[in-house]
């Protein structure tokens, strides 16, 4: 009996697919999505699937479409531009019923390190959906923790302050009185001029301290169990030691769900407060912090397009300090040229904007960072043999930052396209000084020197 019990207890491991950003399109299997067919395949329960998980597909960027061969509709997925994972609803229930995770294609460590690097600024997004069967044991456990521990050290910075009993012995009346305790404690001993008073004071929410440290202490523990091989782990688990530091005189205290609801539904709390409550429900919750604690994990994405821009803006803003110069981003909105349209009806793009301007002296130099392999590809088989769409994606990079470059007035134009490169690619073109590619454009008396540059994305695997 007991080991029928046991038997029964036992999870069904559920079906989870892993792919990679910008891959070949995978087939996914009918089974467990739709009910058995005749002949097999997905019968009428394609549609059904993609409309059910629409919302999903959207949220990580894939491209999910029902395609009709011999043997019936089979569905490919296709992964775009952003990593994380998401659940699989059926068909036919719109139960989850699996997941799907895409990996970043230079590896969780290029990633990790390049968050790292440059201080978390694409943050992961976490998404309304249910958990993702299996992700907890895929997933490292810096997309969760880096995040929380981001916010909580924000929020503990920006702590906000609230009216608390006090009491303390004083030389003139605060507040009320303790008759009892003076005439005990003081008129008794001769000490007619110390009052002890009880006032509201202004400080720190001692619970909400308590709940940081309990989320801090768990998630250092997390941490440092993986911290040996991973070293975005290990450089988390330092940064929740140094929060720790801060809150020695608290207790820890594991959050109230009704607590943290209540304050997080609270219309006067501001932004900051607000994300690090809801990185303590994340805790709470047990939300899959990653590495294989839970079996199941958050629903989350991150735009690679958008941390290979702001590693980008790093490296660049880091060039300029050294040689001088001055540094714009279209991420502050600091390189937005409006276009003025005759018909603004039938207008398609309202402005422009470079990813970086940098300006030094009488020379502009223009960077558009682009999340592709065309550097690396090009390196390796050479323009003929470049698939016809990754041609047409190429021209169209260059025809952008040229169309950039025809905007601005200078003595030395350089436009600049930067594209990701593994680490060993990266290292074996910079010993060749082939890292930089350069051709210059001389047309109406405009002189533009055109570069296709790659840069390491993370560290070396």
């Amino acid at each position: 009996m007991a080991s029928g019990l046991s038997r029964r207890s036992i999870r069904q491991q559920l079906p989870l697919y892993i792919t990679e950003d910008n891959s070949r399109p995978i087939t996914l299997s009918p089974q467990p999505f739709a009910p058995r067919q005749r002949g097999g395949g997905w019968g009428t329960f394609a549609h059904s699937f993609l409309r059910f998980n629409e919302e999903a597909f959207r949220a990580l960027d894939v491209k999910a479409e029902a395609v009709f061969d011999s043997s019936g509709f089979t569905i490919q997925i296709q992964a775009g531009g952003r990593t994380g994972a998401i659940p699989l609803c059926s068909g036919q229930t719109n139960h989850v019923v699996g997941g799907l995770i895409v990996k970043p294609r230079f590896g969780w460590s290029g990633v990790g390190q390049v968050l790292a690097e440059t201080g978390w600024p694409a943050l992961p997004e976490f998404h309304e959906l249910p958990m993702v069967p299996g992700s907890g044991r895929e997933i490292p456990p810096w997309v969760l923790a880096g995040p929380v521990l981001v916010r909580l050290e924000a929020l503990l910075s920006q702590m906000y302050r609230g009216y608390n009993e006090h009491e303390e012995m004083l030389s003139r009346p605060r507040g009320r009185i303790l008759w009892q305790r003076y005439i005990s404690q003081s008129l008794t001993r001769g000490y007619w001029e110390r009052l002890p008073c009880r006032f509201p004071d202004l400080g720190y929410d001692p619970l909400l301290r308590g709940y940081i440290r309990w989320a801090l202490e768990r998630l250092y523990a997390d941490l440092t169990r993986v911290g040996q091989r991973d070293v975005i782990a290990s450089s988390l688990a330092e940064l929740a030691r140094r929060l720790l530091a801060i809150l020695t005189e608290v207790a820890p205290l594991r959050p109230s769900s009704s607590h943290l609801k209540r304050w997080i539904h609270t219309s006067l709390i501001n932004d900051t407060v607000f994300r690090g409550l809801e990185a303590l429900a994340w805790v709470e919750e047990e939300r899959g912090l990653g590495g294989g604690r839970e079996l199941d994990g958050i629903a989350w994405s991150l735009s690679l397009s958008d941390l290979w821009e702001a590693y980008v803006e790093g490296v660049i803003r880091r060039e300029a300090a050294s040689k001088g110069g001055e540094v714009r981003v279209a991420r502050l909105g600091e390189t937005t040229i409006p276009l003025a349209w005759s018909d603004p009806v039938r207008r398609s793009l309202t402005h422009l904007a470079p990813d970086i301007i940098v300006r030094r002296g009488r020379s502009i130099h223009i960077i558009d960072a682009k999340y592709k392999a065309h550097l690396a590809e090009l390196d390796q088989v050479g323009w003929r043999r470049f698939t016809e769409e990754a041609r047409e994606a190429h021209r169209a990079d260059l025809h952008q930052v040229l169309a950039y470059s025809a905007i601005y007035e200078a003595e030395e134009i350089t436009a600049t396209l930067v594209y990701p490169l593994q680490h060993d690619t990266w290292n074996a073109l910079a010993a060749q000084q082939r890292d930089r590619i350069k051709s210059e454009l001389v047309h109406g008396g405009r002189r533009v020197l055109l570069e296709l540059r790659g840069l390491p994305f993370g560290v070396k695997r």
